[in-house]
C-alpha cells in the first residue's frame, strides 16, 4: 500500500527516512553524507515523484521504492 509523504507529519517523515537511511548496506558511493543530508535527498526524491513510501501492512514496515 502506497503511503502519501504528504500525507505524513514532518516528524513521522523524518522517522521513515531516517529508518531507511540507516539500514545496514545503504551506503554506495564515494562520498559519506551526514544523516540531514541522506534525509534531504530523500525528500526531494519524493517530492519529485522519483521514490515512493511503500507500507506492508503484513509486516507493519515502511520502506522507500523506486517509481521507476
Amino acid at each position: 500500500m502506497d503511503i502519501p509523504y504528504s500525507e505524513l507529519s514532518e516528524d513521522v517523515l523524518n522517522a521513515v527516512i531516517e529508518e531507511f537511511v540507516t539500514r545496514e548496506g545503504t551506503e554506495y558511493g564515494e562520498r559519506e553524507y551526514s544523516l540531514s543530508e541522506k534525509i534531504e535527498q530523500i525528500k526531494k526524491q519524493l517530492r519529485d515523484g522519483e521514490i515512493k513510501i511503500s507500507f506492508d501492512p503484513e509486516s507493519e514496515s515502511c520502506t522507500l521504492v523506486s517509481v521507476r
